[in-house]
């Protein structure tokens, strides 16, 4: 699967709050084997947050979390856009979000917090510790969360434990060695599409190195890879050490 975060918010691009979510999301992904593919911090503009949804839509296997814009007032559109973009622009009245509204804000839910019971149609609930005001998923990958992080990161939780509570296991070798880049490209060349390859380099006191990272979930592709660039690095008598990370 291929991980998305959009995180919308005017605030965040202003400077007036701190993103918390990114990382969050991150690390939760990591200790179950999955990796993001794109993350977007946007505006809160309806055609542009329909934009980079419809973008996402794009990919056959994307598991999209957003974050921001669910709530009620004017200025929240995620709601709408959603419904735009993956529900042909139709929306219903959740029945189990809005029994949710009305058992914790009684009367107060009207006139304006039980619009946050008008969903996508088809709309599945997440759980909202802290104040019962669901978010909401649709097809079980496509994932909406209120941009408060004590609201959001428990729905995270919810979502990735229910539908992807792990990923099988990839295969990572690291080595460090005493040259450039350049000293490398030629085995660089070599590695096929599908081989998760990266190269770090690093200039330390005016000495160059660079870290080189091969991973699959083919251990024997893996390694495979990874020897070419152990043998190079022999064959020219390069110093190199194997890094675990």
């Amino acid at each position: 699967m291929n991980f998305y975060s959009v995180i919308i918010g005017t605030e965040l691009l202003n400077g007036r709050r701190k993103d918390a979510h990114f990382s969050f999301l991150n690390n939760e992904l990591l200790k179950r084997g999955w990796e993001q593919k794109a993350s977007f911090v946007i505006k809160d503009e309806p055609p542009f947050i329909e934009d980079i949804f419809k973008l996402i839509k794009t990919d056959p296997d994307a598991v999209m979390f957003c974050f921001g814009g669910i709530g009620s007032t004017p200025d929240d559109y995620t709601r709408q856009c959603a419904a735009n973009v993956f529900t042909n622009g139709k929306m219903e009245r959740n029945k189990n979000a809005e029994k949710c509204i009305i058992d914790q804000f009684a009367n107060e839910a009207y006139p304006h917090r039980i619009q946050m019971a008008d969903l996508p149609l088809d709309a599945k609930q997440l759980t909202n510790i802290v104040n019962n005001v669901p978010g909401f998923s649709l097809e079980n990958r496509y994932f909406f969360t209120p941009g408060f992080p004590s609201m959001s990161q428990s729905m995270v939780i919810e979502a990735l434990d229910r539908f992807y509570p792990k990923n099988k296991e990839k295969f990572r070798y690291f080595l460090k060695a005493d040259c450039s880049e350049n000293d490398l490209i030629e085995i660089m060349k070599k590695i096929p599409q599908d081989i998760d390859f990266s190269s770090l380099p690093q200039i330390n006191n005016g000495k160059r190195s660079v870290v080189i990272s091969v991973a699959s979930y083919d251990k024997e592709e893996a390694k495979k890879y990874f020897s070419l660039f152990e043998d190079l690095l022999k064959e020219k008598s390069i110093a190199f050490i194997l890094e675990d990370q």
